[in-house]
């Protein structure tokens, strides 16, 4: 389904600007994220804008056809008679509050990944934070693996965080 508006959908789009809250229901589900019907008018919930939460399988995961959402309008293009919005932007970023509450603490995690960098540590259920390999140990360490193994569970020193870019940097060495 392409985003669609018929006469009245088209009325509700020419009425829609950025930011403003609105009630809908999901009309159908893609891949790529889900449609929402307002009064006519479908836009799309990109599947980056469906919530915080750090991983879903399927946006059926999140959303059902036919159910009631409310929703933040992103972007509208009344040319195109395209509109993106926003479940998520209803709620606080997790992140922000990780950020001023964790940051400088050590603190568990358990290994999601380990890559030829380093690896990743989920360190809260919405996100997981980098262990470069030259904060992995005191000692030296070529191989990330021969230090930790997926599902090890872990203390970690939240060494940094980028809001803008949304990584965290983590220590073992502390």
């Amino acid at each position: 389904m392409a985003e669609t508006a018929d006469q009245g959908g088209r009325t509700v789009l020419e009425t829609l600007e950025r930011g403003q809250v609105c009630k809908g229901a999901v009309s159908s589900i893609e891949r790529f994220g889900a449609f929402v019907d307002i009064g006519g008018f479908h836009g799309l919930v990109n599947t980056a804008e469906l919530t915080w939460a750090h991983h879903f399988e399927a946006v059926s995961d999140i959303v059902e056809v036919g159910q009631e959402v409310t929703i933040v309008v992103l972007d509208v293009d009344v040319e195109r008679e395209r509109a993106s919005f926003s479940l998520k932007a209803l709620y606080p970023d997790p992140l922000d509050e990780f950020a001023r509450v964790q940051l400088g603490r050590v603190i568990p995690g358990r290994v999601e990944r380990v890559v030829r960098i380093g690896a990743f540590v989920q360190v809260h259920e919405n996100f997981a934070g980098l262990v470069p390999i030259h904060e992995l140990a005191e000692r030296d360490a070529d191989q990330p693996e021969s230090v930790l193994q997926i599902d090890d569970e872990v203390m970690v020193e939240v060494a940094g965080i980028n809001l803008h870019r949304r990584r965290i940097l983590l220590s073992l060495r502390s």
